[in-house]
C-alpha cells in the first residue's frame, strides 16, 4: 500500500494535483492524506487586527479549513469511489513544511503530490512559494505538477545523474513502481565531456541497474558541458512526460530551482516533475 499526502490551499491548482494522483494511482492500494496547513492564513488574516480577536479569528480559520476538507473529501469521493482507496483529511494550525514533515514522519508517507503552484498562479514563476519551500525541506518525495497538466500515463521518464550520489533504495524503488504501472521508459541521463566513470560512478549505476531491474531502462550518455540544456534538449527528443532528480546539495535539481537557470531550462513548466529527497528517514 501507497501513503500520500495531498497538501492543499483549496485553489484551482491543487486541484488539479488532487485529480491527477487520484487517476495515476487508481490501480495501487492507496492511503490519501489531504492536509491543509492555515497558521500562515490565520496571522495573515483581515479580521486579526488585535489581541483581543485572537482567539475569535483563530476559531474562525480553523472551522473554514475544516469545512473545505470536508467538502473537498465529498468532492473526492464523487470523482473517485474507488476501493483501492482510503482518504483521510487533516487541518492543522501548523506551517506547510512543518506539517508535511510531521505527517512524512507519523504516517510513513512515501510521496507527497502537490501543484508547482498555488493561489498566486503567477505565469512568471515555476515554483509556487509553497510548492518550492516543500521541495527543499520537506524529507519526503514529491511529485509536482503543473497547472492544467492531465496527462496521467506517463510513458517516457527522463532520470538526469551523475552518478556521484549513493542513492536511497526506497526511493529508486518508488520510481519502479510508478514506472511499472503504466511500462513506462526510464531514459538515465549522464552528461558529461568524458565517457569513462569512477569506481564510485560505476558503484552507484550498477546499483540504480539493479534496483529498477524489473523496468525497462535505457543508460544515456551526452557529451556536453552545458547540463540544462542537454536536459532539456533530451526532453524535446524523447517527448518526456515525467523528469525525475535527487534533490540534494549541488544536485541538477538544486541548481535547476535557482531562477538564473529555471529560466533558460523551463523545467517544471510543462511536464511533471518527482524530486527525490535522498534523505535518511
Amino acid at each position: 500500500m501507497l501513503s500520500i499526502l495531498l497538501p492543499t490551499d483549496f485553489s484551482e491548482n491543487s486541484m488539479n494535483a488532487i485529480k491527477y494522483a487520484l487517476e495515476f494511482f487508481k490501480y495501487q492500494k492507496t492511503e490519501f492524506y489531504f492536509m491543509h496547513a492555515y497558521r500562515n492564513e490565520f496571522y495573515d488574516h483581515e479580521e486579526l487586527v488585535s489581541r483581543d480577536v485572537f482567539d475569535e479569528v483563530l476559531n474562525k480559520v480553523k472551522n473554514e479549513s475544516q469545512n473545505n476538507l470536508k467538502n473537498l473529501l465529498d468532492t473526492v469521493h464523487e470523482l473517485a469511489p474507488n476501493p483501492r482507496f482510503t482518504y483521510h483529511i487533516i487541518s492543522a494550525n501548523n506551517t506547510l513544511v512543518e506539517e508535511a514533515n510531521a505527517i512524512a514522519d507519523k504516517h510513513n508517507i512515501d510521496l507527497i503530490v502537490m501543484g508547482t503552484k498555488g493561489k498566486s498562479n503567477e505565469r512568471h514563476i515555476v515554483f509556487g512559494s509553497h510548492t518550492f519551500q516543500v521541495l527543499k525541506y520537506v524529507k519526503c518525495p514529491v511529485l509536482a505538477i503543473p497547472s492544467n497538466y492531465k496527462n496521467t500515463q506517463p510513458k517516457e521518464i527522463l532520470f538526469p545523474t551523475n552518478y556521484l550520489i549513493p542513492y536511497k533504495r526506497r526511493e529508486l524503488k518508488l520510481l519502479s513502481v510508478l514506472a511499472k504501472s503504466y511500462r513506462s521508459n526510464i531514459h538515465v541521463l549522464y552528461v558529461s565531456t568524458s565517457n569513462k566513470l569512477s569506481i564510485r560512478q560505476e558503484d552507484n549505476k550498477t546499483f540504480i541497474k539493479e534496483t529498477l531491474s524489473n523496468n525497462t531502462v535505457h543508460f544515456c550518455h551526452e557529451e556536453s558541458k552545458k547540463i540544462a540544456d542537454t536536459i532539456k534538449s533530451c526532453i524535446e527528443d524523447k517527448k518526456i512526460d515525467l523528469i525525475t532528480m535527487i534533490n540534494t546539495q549541488h544536485s541538477f535539481l538544486e541548481d535547476l530551482l535557482f531562477p538564473s537557470t529555471i529560466d533558460k531550462v523551463s523545467l517544471g513548466l510543462e511536464i511533471p516533475l518527482l524530486a527525490m529527497q535522498n534523505t535518511a528517514r
